[in-house]
């Protein structure tokens, strides 16, 4: 891939050890972005933070074997690794119990961060990683220490009670791009007094907050890439699913990587699906991706 094209695509956020029935896998949103974006061709970056135990050294040495630049991973002495307890249904889908006060509520903000920030060329970052104030502001401050073209996608992710009005209106005012499912859209909707159709949400969300596009997507039904002037909808692609884990974060990846190329709307929504229909396909949020759907630029 081409120099022009080694951008840094940055995952702000929660870390954590997936517990699944099948065994423990690395897992959090941000991490699973920042492992697709390398995985993609470009420089993907984890910014997060560990506890001073096993569990830690784990996440760094899996991470460290990914390929992934683990420099911006701070270690607290005071609160151990995130895990989540995670059970599957019968198609796959997963049922999150997420345990709190754990090292990425307490994410640090450094200068190295801040510079980070300034070069960076897409961050993705979520609402579960601002349930408390250390991890919620050093987020913000990264954010608005980003350049102005800097695509900050806001993958909201709605868990358990770890989101709020306030949140999610401070989030949407500093991104330009937001990922949703559908389920998410509806609880969205009533938390900002939004009502109508999905396109007619899609819209005022759209001209509320400025934003360049929304991604909504529909599990098996594919997605939809919705921006002012133009939209792309696509059926989605069939798997044999083993987990779901990861798909949404392979998606949001690829459709970053779309974006930042400059490529059609229907290009990238293609692409993000092929990707998520893969990862579906295999266990765990981070496969190792095959060469034909990392090389189809």
């Amino acid at each position: 891939m081409g120099s022009e094209n080694y951008y840094t695509l940055v995952g702000l956020g929660e870390i954590l050890w997936d517990m699944l029935p099948t065994g423990k896998q690395l897992g959090g949103a941000p991490a699973n972005f920042a492992y697709h974006a390398q995985a993609l061709g470009a420089n993907g970056v984890v910014v997060s933070c560990i506890g001073d135990d096993e569990p830690g050294k784990e996440v760094l040495s899996r991470l460290g074997g990914l390929g992934l630049d683990c420099r911006y991973i701070a270690v607290d002495k005071a609160h151990p690794t995130g895990t989540v307890t995670v059970k599957l249904d019968e198609n796959g889908e997963p049922d999150f119990t997420i345990h709190e006060n754990v090292a990425w509520d307490f994410i640090p903000l450094s200068a190295d961060l801040l510079e980070l920030a300034v070069r960076t060329d897409a961050v993705c970052f979520g609402s579960l990683c601002q349930r408390l104030e250390v991890s919620r502001d050093t987020v913000r401050q990264f954010l608005q220490a980003t350049k102005p073209d800097c695509i900050r996608v806001f993958d909201i992710n709605i868990r358990q009670s770890f989101y709020n009005k306030d949140i999610v209106h401070a989030m949407l005012g500093l991104s330009n791009v937001l990922k949703l499912n559908d389920e998410e859209l509806p609880i969205v909707a009533e938390l900002l007094d939004i009502t109508g159709s999905q396109s007619d949400i899609l819209s005022q969300l759209t001209q509320r907050y400025k934003l360049r596009l929304i991604a909504l997507t529909r599990g098996a039904g594919g997605s939809w890439l919705y921006a002012q002037e133009q939209d792309s909808s696509h059926p989605g692609f069939t798997a044999q699913v083993a987990d779901t884990v990861g798909a949404g974060d392979s998606f949001t990846a690829m459709m970053t990587l779309g974006l930042l190329r400059g490529e059609e709307l229907d290009k990238t929504n293609e692409d993000a699906n092929r990707v998520a229909c893969y990862v579906c396909s295999q266990s765990g949020a981070t496969p190792e991706l095959p060469d034909d759907l990392i090389r189809n630029d």
